[in-house]
């Protein structure tokens, strides 16, 4: 009884704390514009079960793919035995499921211990290739510190619920074989049953007990742990990808979204439409240069961004030594959605009239956006269907269309497209020459 009702606190605190989370990273989502959403549902659904669920775009690069599969499917069956967990805590009994479900019980447990151990094989060489082996795209400018410090945290935690699965079955197996009350069979588990009585056999009745228990709790608490922790971590990426692949861009990958004012300009500009005399003086604000002007799906891909590196590893420019990674530009979008976030959660700002003096500017410089060649290697190589091009494109529209700024071998481009509609400074008007021969 007092196992329950502190399981029940422990569960009512751990929800209240994971609530503020999700609802932090909800609120910063909806900083970003409204985007209409167009295309075939049926295509939305295709690539949330492919890609989302069905890693697909992970074995492009099989061996790694293969290690994260391991991980995946085994947390996935793993919330069968937390889903018995939870009822037995709440209720004070042991192994609930098991009298109902039989030889069934006895082979989903069994298949969990067995992922687990591929899931254990995986962690290590995932640890090995981080920090002993060093994998050239974990180990970039934006990767150092709290981004390092994440993944082997997560790996880490990876490891201490695996032990607590193999501490409580296998102490159980060897207490079940003792005829203790509380205790029934189960059948026999594929590692815990000979693994079991080779790590604990010799303990004691109440040694036995206290290490079931301790397995039990440090697999659950674990897992409490794990949910408080994730929307502060990349690997909320386990939620957001459903969503994020669901609302993924369905046009073609190199295909822009125009912009209706700027077309508007260009048809008077080229005779081909009249000045509306009822438009407003003042010129909209064109691309984006905060998160307020990204749109919404813009943040929900910064914050389902995994920092895995491969849009980086892809990136032409990153490659030829230039300062551009596209992973960073999602860090950075993330980072400054926290930022903004915090403001007007405190009361220091309101949206409205939002102004800290910085903009996404102060996180992703020119040089940046100006080393992008626009090549899509970015977006193919993404395993969640991020786009980080899109966000790059906003931005530098926003310099050059805003600001009136952008590298300086381009502006007098610029201004003769502007004053005389060609890419030359030409002294005459344009109808003056563009029919010539």
């Amino acid at each position: 009884m007092l196992q329950s009702i502190f399981f029940l606190a422990v569960l009512v605190g751990t929800g209240w704390f994971a609530w503020k989370g999700y609802r932090r990273i909800w609120q910063n989502i909806h900083l970003g514009t409204p985007q209409a959403l167009s295309g075939d549902t049926s295509q939305r659904w295709k690539n949330m079960f492919l890609v989302a669920l069905g890693q697909q775009k992970m074995f492009k690069n099989w061996l790694p793919a293969v290690l994260h599969l391991f991980i995946y499917v085994a947390f996935v069956l793993t919330q069968i035995e937390l889903l018995e967990i939870f009822v037995d805590g709440l209720s004070g009994s042991h192994r609930f499921f098991a009298p109902y479900l039989g030889g069934l019980y006895t082979l989903a447990i069994s298949l969990i211990e067995i992922l687990s151990v591929l899931a254990l094989v995986a962690t290590i060489i995932f640890l090995a290739r981080r920090n002993i082996l060093r994998v050239p795209r974990f180990h970039k400018p934006e990767m150092k510190g709290w981004p390092f410090r994440d993944a082997n945290l997560i790996l880490l935690g990876e490891i201490i619920l695996i032990t607590g699965i193999y501490c409580m079955n296998g102490a159980d197996k060897v207490l079940q074989t003792r005829g203790l009350e509380h205790y029934a069979p189960t059948g026999a588990f594929a590692v815990s049953s000979w693994l079991g009585p080779a790590l604990f056999g010799s303990l004691s009745d109440g040694a036995l007990i206290a290490v079931e228990r301790f397995g039990w709790w440090l697999h659950i608490l674990t897992v409490f742990g794990f949910l408080c922790y994730l929307p502060y971590s990349k690997h909320l990426h386990i939620l957001l990808a459903f969503p994020n692949t669901w609302y993924a861009r369905l046009s073609p990958k190199g295909q822009m979204e125009n912009m209706p004012e700027v077309q508007k300009e260009v048809r008077i500009m080229m005779g081909l439409d009249q000045p509306d005399p009822n438009t407003p003086a003042e010129l909209p604000e064109f691309g984006a240069n905060d998160v307020f002007s990204l749109s919404w799906l813009n943040l929900l891909q910064a914050y389902s961004c995994t920092e895995c590196g491969r849009c980086t590893a892809a990136c032409p420019a990153n490659l030829t030594g230039k300062k551009l990674s596209p992973r960073k530009v999602m860090m950075d979008v993330r980072d400054r959605a926290e930022e903004v976030g915090l403001l007007l959660e405190s009361g220091q700002q309101q949206r409205d009239t939002f102004a800290d003096g910085k903009s996404l500017f102060d996180y992703i410089s020119p040089e940046e956006i100006h080393a992008c060649t626009t090549c899509n290697a970015c977006v193919e190589a993404c395993p969640v269907l991020i786009n980080p091009l899109d966000i790059i494109l906003k931005l530098r529209r926003h310099e050059i269309l805003t600001q009136a700024a952008g590298p300086g071998d381009c502006l007098s481009m610029f201004n003769a497209i502007e004053n005389n509609g060609a890419a030359w400074a030409m002294s005459e008007e344009r109808e003056a020459w563009r029919n010539q021969d």
